[in-house]
């Protein structure tokens, strides 16, 4: 049983068993089956910020291993909107459950969480800090994609300053060989340089090329204070047919989505666009990141 807050937190040897075991989860989905894993156990889904897919894939992800899901999705309509304090909530809803999947606002909520709750804790994105169950599904759906995770050149597109599923795969990558970056943003986006690990560079232009992985992320407005800077950045990159014309043949393009106008949707039935297969892949990923955090053998 273990906490999963930081993609820091785990080596190559960690991921490429958690991997593998999601690999196995996809193969029990393709067949139809339901596995009995956790049946008897319960997730407490706490989702302070707003979330579809994390949130929907979690839940699918218990019921697909046999366990059950209680939570929520609005914290107005909890007892925070009261001035409980996060750390008792989670103290409280971790009488109720086995594990806890959470998302906050705020960063280092997770880590709090994991200081005060009796029960594992699965970090669903913290602020603009990290996002680790993104980044283990990004890595599955590039392995399944392009067969490797060593020597890619990687390219980064849009928020990269506020975009914490860009940070947790940066630090992920660590665990791989020969891993190139290419850093797209505007001035006022760039990457912290706490992310700048290995060989890179930094660009404001669509340079994709000879990139294998194009990992595109939305201009996030809920990560500013002033709306005029929003509005000045939003919708400064787009992926057309156009651009698709101009990369590898098998290079893939990703996007954590949700997409507002950064991807175009004629680029939806170009076979290298895999972001809804990149979704899809968030249910077995998270199958087997609650496996990690519960244990389990398989009925």
């Amino acid at each position: 049983m273990r906490h999963v807050i930081s993609i820091g937190d785990f080596s190559r040897k960690d991921l490429d068993a958690l991997l593998y075991d999601a690999d196995k989860m996809l193969s029990y989905i393709r067949k139809g089956k339901v596995l009995h894993l956790m049946e008897g156990k319960i997730m407490g889904a706490l989702f302070f910020e707003p979330s579809t897919r994390t949130r929907l894939s979690f839940e699918a992800a218990m019921h697909r291993l046999g366990g059950r899901v209680i939570g929520f999705a609005e914290p107005a309509a909890t007892s925070l909107a009261k001035a409980e304090t996060v750390a008792d909530t989670v103290k409280t809803v971790a009488q109720y459950c086995d594990v806890i999947a959470m998302r906050s606002p705020f960063p280092g909520a997770a880590k709090l969480a994991s200081e005060v709750s009796p029960v594992p804790i699965i970090n669903g994105g913290d602020g603009a800090r990290e996002h680790p169950t993104q980044t283990m599904l990004d890595l599955f759906t590039i392995k399944k994609e392009l067969g490797k995770l060593d020597g890619l050149k990687v390219a980064m597109v849009g928020d990269l300053k506020y975009g914490r599923t860009v940070h947790s795969l940066c630090k992920a990558f660590t665990n791989y060989k020969n891993t190139e970056f290419i850093f797209v943003s505007p001035p006022g986006l760039r990457i912290p340089s706490q992310y700048k690990r290995g060989e890179y560079r930094e660009t404001t232009k669509l340079e994709l090329e000879d990139a294998d992985v194009i990992y595109v992320t939305r201009i996030q407005k809920e990560r500013f204070t002033d709306p005029t800077e929003y509005e000045k950045l939003k919708g400064v990159y787009r992926i057309t047919p156009e651009t698709l014309e101009t990369l590898k043949k098998k290079a893939i393009v990703m996007h954590p989505l949700p997409r507002v106008d950064e991807i175009d949707w004629r680029c939806d039935s170009d076979p290298r666009c895999v972001y809804f297969k990149q979704a899809y892949y968030g249910v077995p990923t998270r199958m087997a990141i609650i496996r990690l955090a519960l244990g389990g053998e398989k009925k």
